[in-house]
């Protein structure tokens, strides 16, 4: 038998890559805080009122999740290297028509659709494609070494959009960010490759529980019908909602106390969100996914209830809140994609993830969304808080209740062949 030769780790540094780009998401605080400026200052150049401000990342997050949905299914019946060229394309072109507007609707169109759409298909090729080349021992680690890239983005695009936007303002930003964002995704591409029909990583051909669970593939209809996908799905909401909802506007927080030196919260968040993203999963390869889950819901909830104690004076408190914030928001983005593998199979793992990743989105677009108008109707984020660490809670519970799936359907013996040589 011809040996195949594992491109495994070629194949995640290539996503980790595309995710590096793709990570624009997460400075939307220092955009915002951009516009809202503008706004508050009237000087005619972002006519928006305070409460839409949100509006284009929410937006963004909505339209990013369930494109999730079918650029799984590009990735699994097509390839991942395909469906990342078309995230970079439209990821670069979102950006770019923004850079030529600044209403609203543009804003809507250009950074909340296309690049919410480009973001869905980038992200919807990176992880299944580096998760197939290892056995699954190790699926926890390298999904969380995947999406890193994702969190971690921000280290270095928060300090150079604060560079560009001082340089050459908000518009000519995005368009750099653009053209720069559309040209790397699509290059590193190129790298993404699944591997062969029937691979199976010689680690998992010597444990037999393991082979076994990889031949569970459930379709997405299948899945649908299980208490388990309704239940993650709830956890991931909330989860991915409460942690958006202060990603999105740590750096107007930090900037109170810090002035234009908020960028560096943002940064230090994005470290904490990649490291939580790793070492969620490389701790939930050990102790399980809901368990995990569990002890970082609790945590989670802990830290925003602290935020309502932390005044922006005190940077060091803000500072840490924030860094840990990042972290237990970060755990979602390993934690939900290795126990969608686990529980449902790699077999349609791009669609069924992206079904669950639709929670990411729905949570995306409704926190951030409703704590915006709490703050400008009552001038304080308090019953946000309060409203989040409350949700989380609950979110803890259903993680302890979440288990793999009873699978119903009967499964015949498998007879394996002799090989027949192959002529030469």
């Amino acid at each position: 038998m011809k040996q195949i030769k594992n491109l495994g780790w070629r194949v995640t540094m290539a996503g980790l890559g595309i995710n590096l780009a793709l990570g624009i998401l997460y400075t939307w605080s220092i955009f915002k805080m951009t516009i809202k400026d503008s706004i508050v200052a009237g000087d005619g150049v972002f006519n928006w009122s305070l409460a839409s401000l949100n509006d284009p990342y929410a937006v963004c997050c909505l339209v990013f999740a369930f494109t999730m949905i079918f650029a799984g299914r590009v990735q699994d019946r097509i390839s991942p290297r395909i469906t990342a060229v078309i995230g970079g394309v439209l990821t670069g072109l979102g950006l770019i028509l923004i850079s030529f507007s600044t209403s609203w609707i543009s804003w809507i169109l250009g950074f909340g659709i296309l690049t919410g759409m480009g973001l869905g298909f980038g992200y919807a090729s990176a992880t299944p494609p580096a998760i197939k080349w290892f056995p699954s021992a190790k699926t926890g680690m390298i999904a969380g070494i995947v999406v890193a890239g994702f969190g971690l983005a921000s280290v270095y695009i928060a300090p150079l959009a604060i560079f560009l936007i001082d340089r050459f303002g908000l518009s000519q930003s995005m368009l750099i960010f653009g053209i720069a964002f559309l040209v790397i995704v699509s290059a590193l591409a190129q790298f993404l490759v699944n591997p062969p029909e029937g691979y199976v990583h010689p680690a998992t051909s010597q444990n037999k529980k393991t082979a076994a669970d990889s031949m569970v593939n459930f379709s997405p209809g299948e899945m649908m019908r299980t208490a388990t996908f309704y239940k993650l799905w709830i956890i991931f909401c909330i989860a991915s909602g409460a942690g958006l909802m202060i990603i999105g506007g740590v750096a107007g927080m930090a900037k109170h106390g810090m002035g234009q030196m908020a960028w560096v919260v943002v940064a230090l968040m994005a470290v904490g969100n990649a490291s939580g993203r790793v070492i969620a999963g490389i701790l939930s390869d050990r102790i399980g996914r809901a368990n995990t889950l569990f002890i970082m819901l609790i945590f989670q909830a802990s830290v925003i209830f602290s935020l309502l104690f932390i005044t922006p004076a005190q940077i060091a408190l803000l500072v840490l809140a924030a860094i840990l914030i990042g972290f237990n928001y970060g755990t979602n983005l390993s934690l939900f994609p290795s126990a969608t593998k686990d529980f449902f199979g790699l077999k349609n793992f791009g669609v069924n993830y992206g079904l669950v990743f639709s929670a990411w989105g729905v949570g995306g677009f409704i926190f951030p969304r409703v704590s915006q108008m709490i703050v400008a109707y009552t001038n304080s984020p308090r019953m946000a808080y309060i409203l989040a660490a409350g949700l989380l809670l609950i979110g803890a519970v259903v993680a302890l209740m979440t288990k793999s799936p009873v699978i119903e359907k009967e499964t015949k013996p498998e007879f394996i062949a002799t090989p027949v040589p192959e002529e030469t």
